[in-house]
């Protein structure tokens, strides 16, 4: 199968791989060469993917997976390769705690441009 990981912004991953692991919403599955095409919604975790023989771990946030024939397409906003699970965790907790912090910067923002934006609604109903 021809493993496609696909960011906002760039490729991840192109590969060859014998069997591919992910978390769906439904739980657990695994896919193989010839299981049936499928499209599921993946939840944040972990990916699996073996290529002749080595085992390579994937950390996505939740994205989308299609199978059709022997392309296996995911797509995610954001994803972290690793080659042990030690490493990957620590690429995680980095990468992540700064994505982390960016959105609570964002999302305190928008909370005082909706604060001014309802007070100043009250100002104008007040007047009318």
């Amino acid at each position: 199968m021809n493993l496609k990981v696909l960011l906002p912004a760039e490729i991840l991953i192109d590969r060859e791989v014998d069997k591919i692991s992910a978390e769906a919403e439904n739980g657990s599955f695994t896919l193989l060469p010839r299981h049936i095409d499928l499209v599921a919604a993946l939840t944040p975790g972990l990916l699996f993917y073996d290529a002749k023989g080595k085992e390579s771990f994937l950390a996505i946030d939740e994205g989308i997976l299609v199978k059709c024939g022997q392309d296996v397409l995911v797509s995610t906003r954001t994803a972290v390769e690793g080659g042990e699970l030690g490493e990957l965790q620590r690429i995680v907790e980095k990468k992540f705690k700064v994505l982390d912090d960016k959105e609570k910067t964002v999302r305190s923002a928008m909370a005082r441009i909706e604060a001014g934006f309802i007070r100043r609604f009250l100002e104008v109903q007040k007047r009318v």
